[in-house]
């Protein structure tokens, strides 16, 4: 999809995948197949083009290192190591005064004094390569605790309080290496087992909150310094208080929503803000809702029913050309717009339920 974008304003696309093919690599205009770690492979990469940005953050912040001095990289290296690891997120949300759920690291594994500190219940996240509700376990009894000490024996972890919330909400944030910022409004998301399942625009929350969430998402955007885009997921908690979750520096799957509800698409933004454009406008056009398709929808190897999308003249399909369905696998999502947030999300569940 960045790549469709960065193409539709005139620019070519090398794509660098260790597992090919890769959907990107299908429609850019050049692809290298090699190891994050082939430095040899990522130096020629790096010369071959004129600014480099990634897709997601389980990649070796090492090897980065080694493309920043070749070629401008964004966001940076240092965005990357900070928002790849739970631990160091955490950390640096602390150190910089923003507001999130009180935590403690369990090192080694060590759920049950992290726990003591925090509280039950609470939440256990690993501090690496964890997205989609992978590597987290909710704690709500003392025997939940004895498991979830069983589990993540060894691996260093997060432990966080958990938090009542309202709405999860996300909002993203463009930044250009000259500061300037743009951000998108939020977007209510609603999860099934820990994956997004629907994203809804205009998020259904106070006005004061909407505020607060954009503010916050500028605020986190400027301090780290990215250029490129940031996703903050936040929680709207029963008090009224917004709080960050997760940081994403990179386009994210709530923001997907803006490829047919939005003035300037997230991808269309992210190719601006790496390529020193001036950022696009971020208006809502309709009220959209945007639904996850996850390779369930394949049910004993039989296609989804496309028609109950393609038939209704609201609904976008958008399929990413990935191989393999598997349960909890992204392997597409729809969009449907309305005249009112109320409106486009019947028909969205209406043609979910079909599909």
């Amino acid at each position: 999809m960045f790549a469709h974008a960065a193409q539709d304003l005139g620019y070519r696309v090398h794509v660098f995948e260790p597992q090919c093919p890769c959907p990107a690599g299908a429609v850019a205009d050049r692809e290298t197949c090699a190891p994050f770690e082939d430095l040899a492979a990522l130096e020629a990469f790096a010369a071959s083009v004129d600014v480099v940005t990634y897709e997601f953050e389980n990649i070796p912040a090492g090897p980065l290192r080694a493309v920043e001095a070749i070629v401008p990289l964004h966001p940076s290296s240092q965005v990357l190591h900070v928002c790849q690891n739970r631990a160091r997120e955490k950390a640096w949300l602390r150190a910089n005064g923003f507001p999130h759920a009180r935590y403690a690291e369990a090192l080694e594994g060590d759920i049950e004094s992290a726990a003591s500190e925090v509280g039950i219940p609470s939440v256990v996240k690993t501090a690496d390569f964890g997205y989609d509700g992978k590597g987290q376990m909710k704690i709500s009894t003392p025997q939940d605790l004895v498991q979830a000490s069983a589990i993540f024996r060894g691996r260093r972890c997060v432990v966080e309080q958990w938090v009542d919330f309202e709405r999860e909400v996300s909002v993203i944030c463009a930044r250009t290496a000259s500061g300037e910022t743009r951000v998108f409004p939020p977007a209510e998301n609603l999860h099934t087992n820990h994956i997004l399942d629907v994203s809804i625009v205009p998020a259904r929350i106070p006005a004061a909150a909407e505020a607060a969430a954009c503010d916050l998402a500028v605020r986190v955007a400027n301090r780290l310094g990215a250029v490129g885009l940031v996703a903050v997921e936040m929680f709207l908690t029963t008090w009224g208080e917004v709080l960050v979750n997760e940081i994403a520096p990179r386009p994210h799957n709530s923001g997907h929503w803006s490829m047919d509800g939005c003035e300037t698409s997230q991808f269309e933004q992210q190719v601006r803000a790496v390529c020193g454009l001036p950022l696009g406008p971020t208006g809502v056009i309709r009220p959209t809702v945007m639904v996850n398709i996850l390779g369930d929808a394949w049910r004993r190897g039989t296609e989804p029913n496309w028609s109950a999308v393609l038939s209704e003249p609201r609904a976008r399909l958008h399929l990413y050309g990935k191989p393999e369905p598997r349960p909890g696998r992204k392997m597409g999502h729809f969009t449907v717009q309305g005249a009112s947030v109320a409106d486009a999300l019947e028909l969205a569940l209406a043609i979910k339920s079909r599909l």
